[in-house]
């Protein structure tokens, strides 16, 4: 038996999936339901492309409900408190690329909250995971498709 898998979640970001979920649950379901009531009215389900239209979106949202009750029933909270001397999800990390001597700073969020091109890195990714646990001042070497990078945590905050 496999185990779950565990999504690491900040307070705030629980918060928002839980109202999502809700929402979803209540006014969004409602809303569907009446899409594919009026549909229905139309006639022909064969030719009717609101029907079909108002199916997929059924298909849309308990696929997405799905997802959240998966997310929702195997979290974990992401301690703010964690100790601020290594890095752990939740960490801002400035780094330095040492080939080239740029510094870049980025946040390790959950994979849920990941956003690479805003400068969210997911724990779960392999820059992420070459971070996790290390200290400012050590080296950490990252597999890019171009080749090994290395990088020198400067600051974690």
């Amino acid at each position: 038996m496999t185990m779950a898998k565990e999504y690491r979640l900040s307070a705030e970001r629980l918060e928002e999936l839980k109202q999502e979920q809700h929402y979803l649950k209540t006014v969004r379901e409602k809303e569907v339901a009446e899409l594919i009531k009026e549909a229905r009215s139309f006639g022909d389900l064969s030719e009717n492309s609101e029907y079909d239209e108002a199916k997929n979106e059924q298909g849309k949202l308990y696929s997405r409900i799905a997802e959240l009750d998966e997310i929702l029933s195997n979290y974990v909270i992401i301690e703010e408190n964690e100790t601020l001397d290594t890095v752990h999800v939740g960490s801002t990390v400035v780094v330095e690329d040492v080939e080239f001597e740029e510094t870049e700073t980025y946040s390790i969020v959950g994979s849920q909250e990941a956003d690479p091109m805003n400068g969210r890195i997911s724990e779960d990714s392999p820059f992420g995971r070459a971070l996790i646990g290390k200290k400012a001042g050590e080296e950490v070497n990252v597999e890019a498709p171009a080749g090994t990078i290395r990088y020198k945590i400067v600051e974690i905050r």
